[in-house]
């Protein structure tokens, strides 16, 4: 993440660090079922979807933007043939997914003993399709996909190269998030077995988010050939008014939350927003490269892929806490939803701190070499 004619993107490590922070405020601001408080009142409702909103300004699209974007930048410097460049990412990406899908699938046995559905889920271990969707899909636990995903998305990038030579094509992610929902309200509207159709769903979304990619090579090219102060303040400025917009047009699905008590389908221009934010806010940082920016910020983003891979766990463990001693009855659905958010956003970082200090796991969050190739690097001398 440096660059010999550039400083470090330290904007780049800001925009990380608040896109985990969203990222944990969306999964901390619902009930323990996942659901906007079905059982409260809309006033009761209205802190948790309201913080839910601002969470999404930065969801799990946006580390896939990130690592396009990192993705470009090695492309350019190193022109990896495609087969190195595949097996690197295969490393890097399903050697720690399959770790933590292991992990996660018996690890949710506490949440399911603690709420009384453990043999329930018992059973669906014991089936074998259970663990395909596991390993094909991430389904262990709600935040897997993005790993099987990100990788599927990374075999296309000779496709998405275009972009670096002809920025403009950046604009086809709206063509290509078009062309995705068009699908998949298809694939919803026709009778199919559930499972059949999610994995039909998840072909799209990968051959959707390719557009991600066109996006962020195209703007990995135009930041390389450098961007001057002043157009960096043009772009921010304007990326703030889009990502304006694109949240007002996310309002109908919230307010559908707030009033209704589930989440609703999202349908026209709230699917536009939502899915073109990471676009915007990625711009807004970037068009913030001249700012001046905190080391510390560089410091922290080291551990926001362990934040993204942990917080679940965290979160389990509040619910099941706050469940058994009988604590969330007794204070309403906002002051649940902050009090977790205040326990889970530093235990994860704390956690991730935790795990890149255990040599042996640091690897299953990307902060060290597993350990069938911890013994061939170069020892580090002590004189």
């Amino acid at each position: 993440m440096s660059n010999p004619q550039k400083p470090r993107l330290v904007w780049f490590d800001a925009n990380r660090v608040c896109a985990a922070v969203g990222v944990v405020m969306i999964h901390t601001t619902t009930d323990f079922a996942g659901q906007p408080f079905p059982e409260a009142t809309p006033g009761e409702r209205f802190v948790p979807v309201l913080l839910r909103s601002i969470g999404e300004f930065s969801g799990s699209e946006m580390f896939f933007f990130f690592s396009l974007f990192l993705m470009a930048m090695r492309v350019d410097r190193h022109r990896p043939g495609y087969r190195a460049a595949v097996m690197t990412q295969a490393e890097r990406l399903l050697v720690p997914f399959v770790f933590w899908t292991i992990f996660y699938a018996f690890f949710r046995l506490v949440k399911a003993e603690a709420f009384g559905y453990a043999p329930q889920y018992l059973e669906q271990l014991g089936e074998l399709r259970t663990w395909f969707s596991y390993f094909l899909l991430g389904r262990s636990q709600y935040h897997m996909h993005f790993l099987p995903t990100l990788f599927a998305i990374f075999l296309f990038f000779p496709v998405m190269r275009i972009a670096m030579r002809y920025p403009i094509l950046g604009v086809m992610l709206f063509a290509t998030l078009g062309a995705m929902d068009h699908v998949q309200r298809y694939f919803y509207a026709i009778e199919l077995d559930p499972l059949t159709r999610a994995y039909l769903v998840r072909i799209t979304k990968v051959w959707g988010y390719v557009g991600y990619g066109f996006a962020a090579f195209a703007l990995y090219s135009l930041w390389r050939d450098g961007i001057p102060r002043g157009e960096s303040k043009l772009i921010r400025r304007g990326a703030f008014y889009f990502a304006s917009m694109a949240y007002l047009a996310t309002l109908p699905f919230f307010g559908h939350a707030l009033f209704e008590g589930q989440w609703g389908v999202r349908t026209g221009w709230d699917y536009y927003g939502h899915f073109l934010m990471p676009l915007f806010m990625f711009s807004i940082f970037m068009g913030g490269q001249f700012m001046s920016w905190s080391p510390k910020w560089s410091a922290r983003a080291k551990y926001t892929f362990g934040v993204y891979l942990v917080h679940p766990l965290i979160i389990d463990l509040f619910d099941v806490f706050m469940f058994k001693t009988g604590l969330s009855g007794l204070i309403t659905p906002a002051v649940l939803v902050v009090l977790r958010f205040a326990v889970v956003l530093p235990a994860s970082f704390g956690l991730a701190l935790l795990l890149e200090r255990t040599k042996p796991l640091a690897w299953t969050i990307g902060l060290g070499p597993p350990p069938w190739k911890a013994g061939r690097e170069t020892p580090v001398r002590q004189d």
